[in-house]
């Protein structure tokens, strides 16, 4: 059974005006399968494959010769000096086609699990010939096989889409945190267990063994243990080095092969001449809570409802969910969303930044109370317009705490 996702809008619109795609992304996000499902006639060829790998490797230009065109290429990170015969290729192909006066059709698609690694090797290589796409895990709009839309914090919008979704409870949000978003796991439903040990088994030896020495792979496991545990905090490389045994600076390049893969996502804190009194340290949030939630040990949705940690979880979800979004309508989150604290310890869980105005959006676990938005007026120190703020909680309507903020069901975002 194939499940439809948001991104493919985005994709057959790009693939209208570039001649090259690169999708990129977590392991088991689903992009070979997406892709594959939108073009079902294009040849399709991995580099997984060792005799393939090797060819790619050693004569780039037979392997593309010997493979037609369009052409999928899975795993493009494993040869990356492709990317520039395959640059040779398009600009070849774009020459005649001026001399022509053709449109450029698509001629690759490249994916791939290394987000930082393709991302920096496509931005140098392929500028101007390729387009760059994140995949996420499924969002809940997917699970629902809806297609969803980009989540907006604008108060009439969420009104609007109120009418048309149903609500989830508590307990039922917390069965989907601990199920989490990858899409074989949650069509398929194999063994929990041995599904996620694989999953971190495969990631370890194909990815992280890449990037640091095989022998300490062990040490890599425990340490993405201790950050499962950490999940939704601000980052502290040396509380969690000593929690590992390594020093802050194996610490911190850790924690960056961890984004670079996609398993997390760093959120950035609020910044701007005027807050001298701000915390610059980003927060952390893992990217699939079932993954999360495996790593910290829970053996059930109803044991980590009732955890310490489960406020932690409900917020990883909701910055999840808002982040699934946004990428999945083909836009970035750097300059959208982050977080403010500062030394007094104030906190907004998120601030949303759109045409110059700043919307306050605070997260909840349960209902939310009457001084959930408290915070809210300190973002009134920058000078710009803060709009009407948000308590994201499990309520089932949106409705107003006050005039500056309203109640909304985490079961709206990206609905």
């Amino acid at each position: 059974m194939y499940y439809h996702r948001q991104l493919e809008k985005k994709i057959i619109e790009t693939a209208s005006e570039y001649a090259c795609i690169t999708l990129y992304g977590a392991r088991q996000t689903g992009k070979s399968t997406m892709i594959r499902n939108l073009y079902p006639d294009y040849e399709y060829v991995t580099l997984d494959n060792s005799k393939e790998r090797i060819l790619a490797t050693d004569d780039p230009e037979l392997f593309l010769n010997s493979h037609g065109m369009p052409l999928i290429i899975d795993e493009i990170q494993k040869v990356p000096d492709l990317m520039e015969t395959i640059k040779i290729r398009i600009d070849e192909q774009k020459l005649k086609s001026v001399n022509e006066s053709l449109p450029v059709k698509l001629m690759y698609i490249l994916t791939g699990s290394n987000t930082h690694e393709i991302r920096e090797n496509a931005s140098e290589t392929l500028a101007g010939r390729t387009a760059l796409i994140e995949v996420t895990s499924f969002s809940e709009c997917e699970k629902l096989k809806k297609l969803g839309d980009e989540f907006v914090p604008d108060i009439k919008i969420l009104q609007a889409k109120q009418k048309e979704f149903v609500p989830k409870n508590r307990h039922e949000i917390f069965e989907e945190i601990y199920l989490g978003g990858m899409p074989e796991y949650w069509i398929k439903r194999p063994n929990r267990d041995t599904f996620f040990e694989s999953y971190i088994s495969t990631y370890l030896e194909k990815d992280v063994s890449r990037m640091i020495n095989v022998g300490r792979l062990d040490d890599f496991r425990k340490f993405m243990r201790i950050v499962a545990l950490r999940t939704s905090q601000q980052l502290d490389y040396t509380e969690i080095g000593n929690a590992v045994g390594i020093d802050a600076r194996t610490s911190k390049n850790w924690i960056s092969i961890l984004e670079a893969s996609g398993i997390i996502m760093i959120l950035q804190p609020y910044a701007s001449n005027l807050a001298k009194r701000i915390i610059k340290t980003p927060k952390m949030y893992f990217m699939d809570t079932g993954l999360c939630a495996f790593l910290c040990g829970w053996s059930d949705s109803k044991i980590l409802e009732d955890s310490a940690m489960a406020g932690a979880f409900f917020e990883t979800y909701v910055v999840d969910e808002i982040v699934k979004s946004i990428r999945n309508a083909g836009k970035r989150i750097e300059n959208t969303l982050f977080y403010y604290r500062d030394r007094d310890q104030k906190e907004v869980d998120l601030i949303y930044v759109k045409d110059q105005s700043l919307y306050p959006i605070e997260i909840k676990k349960g209902i939310g109370k009457d001084k959930a938005d408290k915070n809210f007026q300190i973002l009134n120190q920058y000078k710009m317009p803060v709009e009407i703020g948000l308590i994201i909680d499990t309520s089932d309507k949106v409705f107003p705490l006050n005039r500056n903020a309203y109640y909304c069901p985490v079961s709206l975002i990206g609905f």
